[in-house]
């Protein structure tokens, strides 16, 4: 089971659950399951994100960090891990891979307008914001 390692963690760790290693070559994808089934109320998702260990030590991230797991999804979780380094990597059978954050969310209700209020950022975006 998940389990949170420290009293104030948000992220709840995920393990490999596999019958034998997965080699990640450079810049490979696997779907690695975690043998995780859940069911969650209506009005949260789970959030699967990379580890920062294993990001920072081996190059072994989430491809769709954050991946969401929806309230009526009743599949086994897997995690998508890639290696973005230059050396393979293999996973363990029960070696942390990834951390899972169960949030809240809302739902939004869409309305059409002919224009939008003004802002001093306005349409800027993709770092229009500056560097300091």
């Amino acid at each position: 089971m998940p389990h949170y390692e420290t009293l104030a963690s948000a992220g709840m760790d995920l393990r490999a659950n596999i019958d034998s290693p997965i080699v990640l070559k450079p810049l490979e994808r696997a779907i690695v399951p975690t043998g995780i089934f859940m069911e969650l109320p209506i009005g949260y998702e789970a959030q699967v994100r990379p580890r920062s260990g294993l990001a920072a030590k081996k190059g072994i991230s989430v491809l769709n960090a954050p991946g969401t797991i929806d309230a009526d999804y009743r599949g086994e979780v897997g995690v998508i891990l890639v290696n973005l380094s230059s050396e393979e990597f293999t996973v363990a059978n029960g070696e942390r891979i990834a951390q899972m954050v169960i949030a809240k969310h809302e739902r939004a209700e869409w309305e059409e307008v002919e224009s939008l209020s003004e802002t001093d950022r306005g349409a800027g975006g993709f770092g229009s914001t500056g560097t300091k």
